[in-house]
C-alpha cells in the first residue's frame, strides 16, 4: 500500500510536471513564430520583434532582441526546471513500477522468458542507448539535413518500438519508447538548449559577439520537441487502451499513430507562421480513423496457435485442490473481462492483453493476481463479480505456498 501512495504522488508531480514543460514548449513555439516587425524606435533598442496580447484582464507586451539587452537584468527567468523535474519524476515511476515490479508489469513470458534484471537491461539499454545515437546523429554533419536526419529518426523509433515490443510486455514496450522520446526531449534542453542560452547570457554580460549558431542549434532543438509532444503525451495515456499494445503489429500501430500526431502538430506550427493548411488536419484525421480500423479488424489466428489450443484443450493440466479452487474463483471473478473472448458488457477487449482463460496464463501472471487481487483489492473492477474476503484468501494462500 506504500508503494502505491508513493506512485500516486510521483504520478501527480510528473504530470503537473509535464503540464508546465509542455506548454512552456507549446507558448514559446507560438510566440517565437507570431512576433511582428517592430516599428524603427524600437529597432533602434536592438528588438528583433514583439507581440501584444491580453489575458487574465491585462494586457502584455513581448519583446525579442536581435542580440540582448544592454544590461542582463537580475532577476532573469530560465525554463528549464520544468523539463528536468518532468524527465526525474518519470524516470522514478518508471523505475518503481516497470522495474521494482518488473515480473509484474515488464515481462511477459508470453513475449520473451526473461529476468528482472535482463528486462531491466534491455529497458535502460533502449532508453539510453537511444539517446546515445540521436545526439550523435545531431552533432554529425547528418544535422544539416534535416530531411535524412528525420528519416534516420524515424528509422531510430522504429527500432526502438520494434525491439521493445518483442522484448517485454505491451505496456511495458510503450512506455520505454516514451521514456526513450521523453529523455531525448530533455537531453535536448541538457545538452544544446542550455548550454546556447548560458553562452549568449555570458556573451552579454562580457559585451562580447553573439554566435548566431547557438540560437539557431537551440531553436531547433526546441522545433524536434515540439514535434515529438503529441506522440509521448498519445504514449502517457496508452495503457488505458489495450487495443494499441496488444495489437500483433503493436510496434506498427505505435509508429502509425506518432506519425500521424506529428503531422497533426504540423498544421499547428504553420498556422502560428500565418500558413492555413486544412488538408493537413484532413489526412490527419483520415490517418487515425485508418488506423483505428486497421487496429479493430480481427487478426487471423495462426495455425500453430490453433494447434497449440487444441493439444491444450485435449491435454488439460492436472490441478492440485489448492490450484483448482484458485481457477475457479479466476474464472468466476476475472476471466468474464481477463479472456480471449470476455463475455463482460463493458470490456470486448481483455484489459492490459492480460487472459485467464487456462490454468498456464494464471500460472505466467501469478505476482499481478495477487497484487491485485490479495493487496490492492482493486480488482476485480469496483469488485463488480462480488468476490469475497475469503475468495481473495484462497489466491493468498496459493501464492504464498508457490
Amino acid at each position: 500500500m506504500l508503494l502505491d501512495w508513493i506512485s500516486l504522488f510521483i504520478r501527480w508531480f510528473h504530470v503537473i510536471a509535464g503540464v508546465a514543460w509542455i506548454g512552456a514548449s507549446f507558448y514559446f513555439v507560438w510566440l517565437d513564430n507570431n512576433l511582428d516587425t517592430p516599428p524603427d524606435w524600437k529597432k533602434k533598442k536592438g528588438i528583433k520583434g514583439d507581440l501584444w496580447a491580453v489575458h487574465g484582464g491585462g494586457f502584455y507586451e513581448v519583446a525579442k532582441y536581435e542580440y540582448g539587452p544592454e544590461v542582463i537584468p537580475q532577476k532573469l527567468h530560465w525554463f528549464k526546471w520544468e523539463a528536468y523535474t518532468t524527465w526525474i519524476s518519470g524516470f522514478l515511476l518508471l523505475s518503481l513500477i516497470y522495474y521494482h515490479g518488473a515480473a509484474i508489469y515488464l515481462i511477459d513470458t508470453s513475449v520473451m522468458d526473461l529476468t528482472p534484471g535482463e528486462a531491466i537491461a534491455r529497458g535502460l539499454g533502449i532508453i539510453f542507448g537511444g539517446l546515445f545515437i540521436y545526439e550523435a546523429a545531431c552533432r554529425s554533419p547528418l544535422g544539416r539535413y534535416p530531411k535524412a536526419f528525420g528519416i534516420m529518426f524515424l528509422i531510430l523509433l522504429a527500432a526502438a518500438s520494434f525491439l521493445a515490443t518483442h522484448w517485454f510486455s505491451g505496456r511495458g514496450a510503450f512506455i520505454h519508447v516514451g521514456a526513450l522520446i521523453g529523455t531525448i526531449m530533455a537531453g535536448n534542453v541538457f545538452f544544446k538548449i542550455m548550454p546556447a542560452q548560458r553562452l549568449m547570457v555570458d556573451a552579454v554580460t562580457n559585451k562580447t559577439e553573439i554566435d548566431p549558431s547557438w540560437g539557431l542549434g537551440a531553436k531547433l532543438r526546441s522545433v524536434h520537441n515540439n514535434y515529438l509532444t503529441l506522440p509521448l503525451l498519445f504514449i502517457m495515456i496508452s495503457n488505458h487502451y489495450a487495443m494499441t499494445y496488444q495489437h500483433e503489429q503493436a510496434w506498427l500501430v505505435l509508429m502509425a499513430i506518432g506519425i500521424v500526431s506529428a503531422w497533426i502538430r504540423h498544421y499547428f506550427n504553420l498556422k502560428h507562421i500565418g500558413i492555413s493548411r486544412p488538408s493537413i488536419l484532413i489526412t490527419g484525421a483520415i490517418g487515425m480513423f485508418a488506423i483505428a480500423y486497421w487496429v479493430s479488424m480481427p487478426a487471423p489466428m495462426p495455425a500453430e496457435l490453433i494447434d497449440a489450443q487444441t493439444t491444450t484443450l485435449a491435454e488439460p493440466v492436472a490441478l492440485n485442490p489448492d490450484q483448482q479452487a484458485v481457477f475457479d474463483v479466476m474464472q468466476v471473478h476475472c476471466a468474464n473481462c481477463h479472456s480471449a473472448n470476455p463475455t463482460d458488457n463493458i470490456f470486448v477487449v481483455a484489459p492490459l492483453g492480460v487472459k485467464y482463460d487456462s490454468w498456464q496464463e494464471i500460472e505466467s501472471k501469478a505476482a499481478l493476481v495477487h497484487q491485485r487481487a490479495v493487496i490492492t483489492k482493486d480488482m476485480p473492477l469496483m469488485n463488480r463479480t462480488g468476490m469475497t474476503e475469503e475468495e481473495r484468501q484462497v489466491i493468498a494462500r496459493w501464492f504464498a505456498n508457490k
